[in-house]
């Protein structure tokens, strides 16, 4: 939900002018069900491409909507999604004492190489800033202690498994815990049309799958090491999973109905996180995860988790 407050007017009147038109009204009633590129929604609504994307800038800046550059046949593609379902507009000074509510964070990267356990199938492999650190197409050298250092990790088949210390207060009610990363799927050299269902779970339990549309190698990734070549994968998708008190989340849109409450986060002292394609994935396309130092975003993979003590309120 997006909350608004008379208190922050800026927001309010970006939000209010992002909605005043029926075409952007519009726009956001097709993109209830799933998401679309500029194209397709010009098509939808009998526009022409440029008020498309035109409206598509103002509803991007606003917040309601966003975007992702995707490989097309030629160059890219802007494909748009709704960020929020609901938005609460308080136009009294109620919300100040809502917004006043304890909200404590607890956060942590991890680098992708820390992982604790692994089960990985060719064509796999590793490497850093440097070069290569492992034998490539070997699974058996993901054990090998340089894996620690891995910027970018590569695998057909099977999953990465990371621990998580959980320093959170035995008291604490736990509000909702989010994953980021960047990734993509795995093909020979690259392969922009090979689409792969990616899987992640916590303590065991699937928290949802997507389907990654291709192994990306269009272009350079932004922070690629200049011994890394043009023919192999560049950059992947930043992707974020988010589990609350009612659902869980990919990047905003509902993809299971897995809650918080169902992971028994505070009965250990770490949580396990774990990514890879599922034996029952419909497309076996494998996972690429970029570090900090490869692909488009300068991050590992970052977890944050919203709670709150005897007493307060969950925001």
């Amino acid at each position: 939900m997006l909350e608004l407050h008379i208190n922050e007017p800026e927001k309010l009147i970006t939000v209010a002018h992002a909605l005043s038109t029926r075409s952007r009204v519009d726009m956001l009633r097709l993109l209830n069900t799933r998401s679309m590129n500029i194209v397709e929604i010009a098509e939808a609504l009998s526009l022409p491409v440029s008020t498309v994307a035109s409206n598509v800038k103002v509803l991007e800046g606003a917040g309601l909507i966003t975007t992702e550059l995707l490989p097309a046949v030629r160059g890219a593609m802007k494909v748009c999604s709704r960020s929020y379902d609901d938005i609460h507009m308080a136009l009294n000074n109620i919300y100040e004492s809502v917004a006043k509510r304890p909200t404590n964070v607890y956060e942590m990267e991890m680098p992708i190489g820390h992982y604790s356990d692994c089960e990985v199938h060719p064509t796999c492999g590793m490497a850093d800033r440097d070069g290569m650190i492992i034998l490539e197409d070997e699974p058996a050298s993901f054990y090998h202690p340089k894996h620690v250092g891995a910027q970018i990790i590569w695998f057909r088949k099977g999953y990465l498994e990371y621990l998580f210390p959980l320093e959170i207060p035995q008291a604490a009610q736990i509000g909702s815990v989010e994953f980021s990363m960047e990734m993509c799927s795995e093909a020979p050299n690259y392969d922009n049309d090979w689409p792969s269902d990616i899987s992640v779970w916590l303590n065991g339990v699937e928290i949802g799958m997507w389907t990654s549309p291709g192994d990306f190698g269009d272009r350079r990734g932004k922070l690629n090491p200049p011994w890394w070549t043009d023919w192999t994968t560049q950059y992947g998708l930043l992707k974020t999973w988010r589990i609350d008190r009612e659902r869980t989340t990919l990047d905003m849109k509902k993809v299971s109905d897995v809650t918080v409450d169902q992971l028994q986060l505070l009965q250990r002292p770490n949580l396990r996180l774990r990514v890879g394609v599922g034996p029952d994935a419909v497309h076996k396309g494998g996972v690429n995860l970029f570090g900090r130092s490869f692909g488009d975003y300068e991050q590992d993979i970052k977890m944050k988790i919203q709670y709150a003590m005897p007493g307060e309120n969950l925001a």
